[in-house]
This record gives structure tokens, sequence and C-alpha cells, in this order.
């Protein structure tokens, strides 16, 4: 029969160091957070060979009294929390009382430290038996760490390149710096100064470590709700990349991977972003520590909400109003001539109907409206021009229409330059927003066809029109079976009477075969609508007059996230007239 023994305490701290010191990175980690817990005010971090042969961080912090060195090095030894209330309200970083003792385990580890008011230093060696010694420091703490896993060579096998671990080590650094801005921070990397941070704000800060070209792409959130709040910055959906880890979240100052929080993230930006683009962020959340549970991994990278689905809402909202007001300017003034032509944070949040159609441009909207219909012919090409009594400078963002291009843009200038505009996409983003509108607010307006659209279909299709027909006169369709293999519409959406009759019911009726009505209302909805938006948006080579393109205008100005179609395209671009300045070498 196998024999019970307690285990050495030399094995348990490596066995625990095997939970907590996974790489050079994370002992860097735990030791920042010790720093920041300190006090420090500044830190220098020194690695050399990717901090597997040396990491040394000197902080100016409280230090560590004499009495207290040797407990430091031991398992379950903490400043931080004595009770459970302390356990179940973590406002420091670090808390677990293991990291140094693990670290110990698996490395040659030395601490100098000074505490606050102490007339000299004192030196520790993380060995077994050892005691401190006087040493020569002048504030702060200084811990060394020596040769990971030099006693444990098999897991020293698992490391990666020189390299590879440091990049792991320099984002540790990165991310309790973007934290702490109030804090110095210098990092040196074989003798080569690599980072130095001084004291700053939150902005510069992130500007320094995430790059000004982020800044200047990205939009500011501040909001509050009860215990909650949410600051940072969230990029701009037309900037947004095919990188997977420009996402960077933060709980009370700790560096988080949350699937809450990243799924709220998804969903905020599900129709604003162009194929396999993500969205970069750098947001902070602030929330009562007791409706956080921090001690959830022993890296500390992840955490459990009390109210996981208010915290769901709380950021989904607050990142989708932000996406929906945007910014009339960049954060940063255009770059030169062509090279500097990006998308614009298209798309300007105004009062709306439920319908999403303001009073002043319903009048020009119908015009537009109705040269999008489907089944008009298209309008011979003429040369039009621009009313001479066409204001210039009355604040309208998107200027006024000059012309269109080749059926598919318009051209329009503003007080700043020049406005291109794709009105295909332009127009599917209004029909969506108003889709969604009239969804919501249950207003759904009926436009009866003149003359029926039949189609064929199958008998699985003519049974789903069966079962489904209350469902499909909410959405404002009117379906019915003409025939054993035919179906007739004979009514539709009015915000869709420009679109393909047949096509909408069909995708229409594809979706409520596959999900039912139920989750039509909820998860796929939108996807629905967005494709019901794309079949009816005005084509490619429809000619519309000065006026129907002006109406365009003014409706994409009047709706949320213009400046993106449901596919993340971009519906609109702006050229500031210095920049065509600069194309012509005017004042050169």
């Amino acid at each position: 029969m196998p024999t019970i023994a307690r285990l050495p305490d030399l094995l348990i701290s490596q066995i625990a160091a095997g939970e907590v010191v996974e790489r050079p990175a994370s002992v860097l980690k735990e030791l920042l957070e010790n720093s920041l817990d300190a006090g420090s005010r500044a830190i220098q971090v020194h690695l050399e060979a990717g901090g597997v042969k040396l990491i040394r961080v000197s902080d100016d912090g409280c230090g560590i009294d004499k009495e207290q060195l040797a407990l430091a090095l031991t398992r379950h030894a903490t400043s931080k929390i004595g009770s459970l209330d302390d356990l179940e309200r973590v406002a420091t970083l670090g808390f677990r009382g293991e990291a140094l003792a693990s670290v110990a385990a698996v490395a040659r580890l030395t601490i100098t430290s000074r505490a606050t008011g102490a007339s000299h230093a004192w030196r520790l060696q993380g060995e077994t038996g050892a005691t401190p010694e006087p040493a020569a420091l002048v504030a702060g703490t200084v811990i060394e760490m020596h040769d990971l896993y030099y006693n444990t060579p098999a897991r020293r096998k698992f490391l990666k390149a020189e390299g590879t671990e440091y990049a792991h080590c320099a984002d540790s650094v990165k991310r309790l710096a973007l934290t702490r801005p109030d804090v110095a921070i210098s990092l040196t990397h074989n003798g080569r100064n690599l980072l130095q941070l001084a004291p700053a704000d939150s902005s510069r800060r992130i500007a320094d470590i995430l790059g000004d070209d982020f800044l200047a792409a990205a939009r500011r959130i501040e909001t509050h709700a009860g215990p909650l709040s949410l600051g940072g910055f969230a990029i701009d959906p037309s900037h947004a990349s095919d990188a997977k880890d420009g996402q960077y979240i933060f709980v009370n100052g700790r560096f988080v991977r949350d699937k809450i929080i990243s799924h709220a993230l998804r969903e905020a930006y599900r129709d604003v972003l162009h194929g396999s683009r993500q969205p970069a962020v750098c947001l902070f959340i602030q929330i009562d520590p007791a409706l956080v549970d921090v001690n959830v991994h022993p890296a500390k990278t992840e955490v459990r909400f009390r109210d996981s689905r208010a915290m769901h809402q709380f950021i989904f909202h607050a990142l989708q109003r932000t996406l929906a007001s945007e910014p009339r300017t960049s954060n940063r003034e255009a770059g030169s001539a062509l090279t500097a032509i990006s998308p614009s944070f298209g798309g300007f949040y105004g009062s709306q109907s439920s319908l999403g159609v303001s009073e002043p441009a319903a009048t020009t909207y119908l015009a537009f409206a109705h040269a999008a219909q489907g089944g008009l012919p298209p309008r011979p090409v003429t040369p039009q021009t621009v009313p001479s009594t066409q204001p210039e400078n009355d604040g309208a963002p998107l200027g006024y229409a000059l012309a269109q291009l080749h059926g598919i843009y318009v051209l329009a200038q503003n007080a700043r330059g020049l406005i291109l505009v794709d009105m295909h996409a332009a127009h599917e983003r209004i029909l969506y927003e108003k889709l969604k509108n009239a969804f919501d607010g249950r207003q759904i307006a009926t436009q009866a066809l003149l003359i029926p659209a039949v189609f064929s279909a199958t008998a699985l299709d003519i049974a789903t029109v069966e079962e489904h027909a209350d469902a499909l006169a909410d959405l404002g369709f009117a379906i019915s079976p003409l025939g054993p293999q035919q179906l007739c519409v004979r009514a539709l959406p009015a915000l869709l009477q420009s679109g393909d009759p047949a096509a909408l019911a069909r995708a229409l009726i594809a979706e409520l075969r596959e999900h039912g009505i139920s989750q039509l209302a909820t998860a796929h909805r939108n996807e629905l609508l967005a494709g019901m938006a794309c079949h009816s948006a005005v084509r490619a080579n429809r000619q519309l007059t000065i006026p129907e393109m002006n109406a365009l205008l003014r409706q994409m100005e009047e709706t949320e996230r213009a400046g993106q179609c449901n596919h993340g395209r971009p519906t609109w671009i702006e050229i500031p007239l210095a920049d065509l300045d600069k194309l012509f070498l005017r004042g050169q």
C-alpha cells in the first residue's frame, strides 16, 4: 500500500513555482506589482538574456524592515491581506504571498532593502538559513533574480529564445506602465536602454507605449454607472487592423483577460468592422473590489465578476455609444498628401425620429429614395452643376454635393476640403440603422406592392411562411402561397421598397427556417436586418441629382455609425484642402 508522506518544503515551493513562475516575464510581473504596491515613484528594470540570466528591479518604495526580510521569502507570507474580508476586497496588485518564495525555489534570489526611516539597508540571500547583512542603498528595494530554473533544468528547456522571452518581459513592463502613468519606469536589456518613461498624464503614457498613431485613431471613453466607471480609448473602426494583440484591458489597475469583457467588445464592434479586423483598445475599468474576485488564477490575469451580466451590458453600451456618437474631427491632424488619406471618422449623431428621418431632411430624402427604387431605368449621364446659392460654411460636416463619379461615388466639398462618399455603402448603413430603430420601436411601416412579386419555392419554404405568418407580418412582410410551388410577396417594409422583393423574402424565409422567430428576434436579428439593408441600398450606376445627393449627405450626418457600412467598409473619406495643395505643389 502506498505510504502517505508530507512533501519537503523545497519541493512544495517548486511545485508552487510551476503555477506562478511560468517564464521570466512571470517573475518580472510579480516584482513590478510589489514595487507599485510599495508606493514607488520610480522603477528601474535590468534584464540579461531575456530575463533568464538576470532580472533586477530597483524601486524607491517604502522598503522592508530587517526583521521582515526573511519572512518575505516564506510561503503564504504577505503584508496585504490578513482576513477573509481583506481577501474579498483586494485593492492591491500583489496579495497571494507566494511569489518571492516560489522564485527563490527555482532561481538565485537576493533582496536588498532600506525601510523608510532606517539608518541603512539590509541584504538577504534567498537561501535556507541565510540571515540579513548590512548593505548600501539610498532608499527602496532592489530584488535580483539570477539563473532562472538553474536547479530544475527540465523546466529551463521549455523556455523560448532570448528575443521571445525579452518580448514577454517588455509586455509586462508596458502593461504595468499603462496603469500608473505617474510612475517613472525604465527598461534595460543586455546593457541597452530600451524604454525610458517619465511621469506623464494618461494620454501621454498611452501614446508613449501604444504609439501616437493609436491615440490619433482612437476615441476617448469616459463613463460612469453606480459602482462602475470606464475610461480609456477605443480604436475607430476605420483604423482597425488584423492584429489580435492590441487589446489592453485593466480592472482596478490589474491587466486581465476576461471572456465577459472580450465578448462585450466584439458585440459592440460587430457591424462596424471589416473582415477579420480586430478592435484595439486600452480600457481602464474601476469597480468596487467587493464586486470582483481577483483570486481566481495564480497568475492573477483572470477575474470573476459578482454580476457578470451587468458588467457585460455596461461595457457593451459604453462602447456602442462611443462608436455611435462619432467625432467631427480626428484626434490629430491628417498627414501629408495621399499617404495620409484614410477613412474619416464618418457619421454624426443627431436627433432622429423612430424611423431615423429628421423633419428638415424628410422632403429631400423622399426624392432620394424615389431615385433609388429598383425597377427605374438608369438615367442618362448628364453634367450637373452646383447651384450658385449653395451654402459653403453653414456647419454641415459632409458639405454639399458637387457631382457623381462613375455612378458610384458622390463628390462633395465642406469647409475643410473634399469629401468622397460610397453611395451604396452609405445608403446601406442608413437603411440598417432605420430598420433597427423601427424594429425596436415596433413601428415598421408596410408598403403594398402594385404588382405582387411571385417566385418559386419549395414545400419547406411554403410551410415556413404558413407557420410564421404572424411573425412575417410583424416584420412588415405580406407573403402567402400562390400554389404548390410558388410564393407571392404582396407587401414589404416601406424602408425596403427599393429592394428586390423576391430576394428579400427568400433571405427572410431562410433565416426563419434555420433559427426560428425567437432566435431571429435576438442573436440573428441584426444580421438579417443588415442583409435586408444591403439588398435594398441604392446600387452602382444609379444616377442621382444634386438635391438627391445632398439628401444622402444630410441623412448620413444624422445616422449613427455612418462612417462604416454594415460590413465594416468605410462609407466616406475626407481629403483636406492642405493635402490637395501639396499634391499640386501649391506654395512650394
